[in-house]
């Protein structure tokens, strides 16, 4: 009998149609999350402060406190997902996404709107819900390319989001981008509620087990510390050059303020895309080949290309390195999603990814933080160093895993 019951052959089969809706919804939500970046800070100074405090001091609150409590919530929703669905989950995400966006529009000072973003980390984690749903409906010789189309559909919003953001931010109005970002996520939501198919049941030992007995549960499960591990120094890396990179880009202009902004976002935005477009091959290529390996191809590859950029004297020799760190990132959280899909215990998908959103939002809290002192002691330069350094180390404790696999893949086999 054929354990998957979604015959590969079909292109009609269920997880198929459920990637094509998710990869828009992913795309809508990225998009969305993303679009009002280019004008927050601008937006607080408009709104200004009933309490006292600099711009700068309530911008950094407004992008800080999201991943702070993300970074709380998303294990307790991966949870509950495990127990009542994960396309409960992901509707949720969206909606209540769709309506905090809106509301921020009608904000009236940085304090509200530093708390709808409070309540947006705490509700949100659409990457978090979508990863479970395509991990747990695929089947496991594809889920490196389904992953890897999630992940590059991300990207893409990531990358064309900004960019739409800036123009509506300019030419319509701070408030009214959120109203549409809001209009935008509603519609993901509904495309969930509408189209996204889940048989859900969840096994009996999953539905007994306590919160804190489902997280021992997980932990427990060979490899998973050491998986999580290279999910927070991936996010820790990509998000420590963020914080620096305009002051950087101004530096290599020797000051000319005029076109840093432009080429800043023309920089971050080249790197995703680079992103979104590897990270559907190397999922494609990790299903036959194996994820650990893309892991260690990927990780120190791109330790190797940041090196240089500490060197460049022009600006366009950063977009080049960036665009091929990218390319060569692509493969980090498909590869690392796979293999933490494949290390979980049956049933525990969304307290995995939740827990894995979690450590991911920790890193970005965190970052911003070390890369500021980085740039103060070594200067600017000295920051892309810590980023090389971040993803070797990912590449040392990848080896380790791999080494560890090896081993008890011996041990399992029949003397």
């Amino acid at each position: 009998m054929n354990p998957n019951p979604y015959p590969d052959s079909s292109p009609s089969q269920p997880w198929r149609r459920n990637l094509t809706v998710l990869f828009m919804v992913q795309l809508c939500s990225a998009a969305g999350f993303s679009l009002v970046f280019p004008f927050l800070p601008l937006y607080v100074k408009e709104l200004g402060s009933v309490s006292g405090g600099s711009v700068a001091l309530w911008s950094s609150l407004v992008f800080s406190v999201q991943a702070f409590t993300m970074m709380i919530s998303a294990p307790i929703w991966g949870v509950v997902a495990d127990r009542y669905g994960r396309k409960l989950m992901l509707a949720r995400a969206t909606l209540g996404g769709a309506v905090l966006l809106a509301a921020m529009g009608f904000a009236q000072n940085a304090e509200q709107l530093v708390l709808l973003r409070a309540i947006q980390g705490a509700v949100t984690g659409v990457m978090t819900a979508t990863f479970t749903l395509v991990a747990v409906g695929t089947p496991k010789s594809h889920t490196g390319f389904a992953l890897g189309t999630i992940n590059m559909a991300r990207w893409i919003g990531f990358a064309g989001g900004p960019v739409v953001g800036g123009f509506i931010g300019e030419h319509v109005g701070f408030r009214e981008s959120f109203w549409f970002t809001g209009a935008l996520l509603g519609l993901a939501g509904l495309a969930v509620l509408l189209f996204v198919h889940e048989d859900f049941q969840p096994p009996d030992q999953v539905r007994r087990l306590s919160f804190w007995a489902s997280y021992r549960s997980l932990l427990r499960a060979p490899a998973m510390v050491g998986l999580y591990s290279l999910t927070f120094l991936n996010s820790f890396g990509r998000s420590l050059i963020m914080p620096i990179l305009a002051l950087f880009v101004l530096a290599l202009l020797q000051g000319q303020v005029a076109g840093s902004a432009s080429l800043t976002g023309l920089i971050i935005g080249v790197s995703a895309l680079t992103s979104a477009l590897s990270a559907i091959y190397w999922g494609r290529v990790g299903d036959r080949v194996g994820h650990d390996r893309i892991f260690l191809f990927s990780a120190g590859l791109v330790a190797l290309l940041y090196l240089p950029q500490a060197l460049v004297t022009a600006p366009w020799q950063l977009i080049l390195l960036q665009a091929l760190t990218g390319a060569a990132a692509g493969g980090l959280i498909p590869s690392v999603a796979s293999l933490l899909n494949e290390w979980t215990p049956p049933g525990n998908q969304g307290a995995t990814y939740g827990l894995d959103n979690s450590v991911r939002a920790g890193a970005r809290s965190v970052a911003p933080l070390i890369a500021a002192s980085l740039a103060m002691w070594v200067g600017y330069r000295g920051v892309f160093v810590g980023a090389a350094g971040v993803y070797a180390v990912m590449t040392i404790i990848g080896v380790l895993l791999w080494r560890r696999r090896q081993v008890a893949a011996q041990m399992a086999k029949p003397a």
